[in-house]
């Protein structure tokens, strides 16, 4: 196991965000075709759901390995874990998908005002900040995560 970069709390809140993320991914499964429409997935995923259909399923268990994938890489930046492969690669690429995500409502707000409800503000709210926050983690240990020399 790594050292903890000093002072890189950022890395390890988002590293349990994502991994909050992926749970609660794990437990719309569980909670069922309400939960999937509360958390967005839309109507068409509940009725796949209600009818005993995988594929709801399957794209929330898909989430949440790449969502664990993130965390790891998070852990692994704050030295919690041993580290990764391009570190530095996956960090910035993770973020950049978390702030692209979260500023999607910008355009739609713009284009297609009607598009965007409250489920798609909240959401990308949220994702906004852990795209925040894995940008501070991510600039606060950069010069950590370089491959050492041997």
């Amino acid at each position: 196991m790594e050292r903890m970069a000093p002072g890189n709390s950022w890395l390890v809140w988002a590293g349990i965000l994502s991994a909050a993320a992926a749970i609660l991914h794990l437990a719309i499964i569980a909670g069922g075709p309400d939960w999937y429409r509360f958390f967005g997935a839309g109507e068409g995923m509940a009725r796949m759901a209600e009818r005993g259909m995988l594929k709801p399923a399957l794209f929330a268990i898909g989430i949440a390995a790449i969502l664990t994938v993130w965390a790891s890489y998070a852990f692994a930046g704050a030295g919690l874990i041993p580290r990764l492969p391009l570190m530095r690669t996956a960090l910035v690429a993770i973020t950049t998908v978390y702030l692209l995500r979260g500023l999607v409502f910008l355009p739609l707000l713009a284009l297609r005002p009607g598009r965007v409800d409250a489920f798609v503000m909240w959401s990308s709210l949220i994702v906004l900040a852990f795209g925040v926050v894995h940008a501070v983690g991510t600039w606060r240990a950069w010069s950590s995560l370089s491959v050492p020399a041997r």
